[in-house]
C-alpha cells in the first residue's frame, strides 16, 4: 500500500512498476477520476516501452540472414 505524503508525493510499490512497464525517471501524468481514485499514466514513448519483448524469438544471426535475403 501506497502513502501520501505532506508534500503530496507518493511511492509507487515495485510490483506495480514493473507491472506496468514504468522505470525511474519515467514521465507520468496524472488524472484524477474522482471520489479518490487517480489514474497514472506514462507519457515516454511506446516505441521504447516495447523494445526488446522479443528478444529470443529468433536465433542468434537469423534476423542477419533474413535481411541478406531482402537485398538479393
Amino acid at each position: 500500500m501506497a502513502k501520501v505524503s505532506s508534500k503530496n508525493q507518493v511511492t509507487l510499490p515495485v510490483e506495480a512498476m514493473r507491472k506496468a512497464g514504468l522505470r525511474a525517471g519515467d514521465e507520468v501524468t496524472v488524472r484524477p477520476l474522482g471520489d479518490g481514485e487517480v489514474i497514472i499514466a506514462t507519457r515516454g514513448s511506446r516505441v521504447r516501452r516495447h523494445a526488446g519483448i522479443a528478444t529470443g524469438v529468433y536465433a542468434a544471426g537469423e534476423l542477419d540472414r533474413l535481411r541478406d535475403e531482402w537485398e538479393r
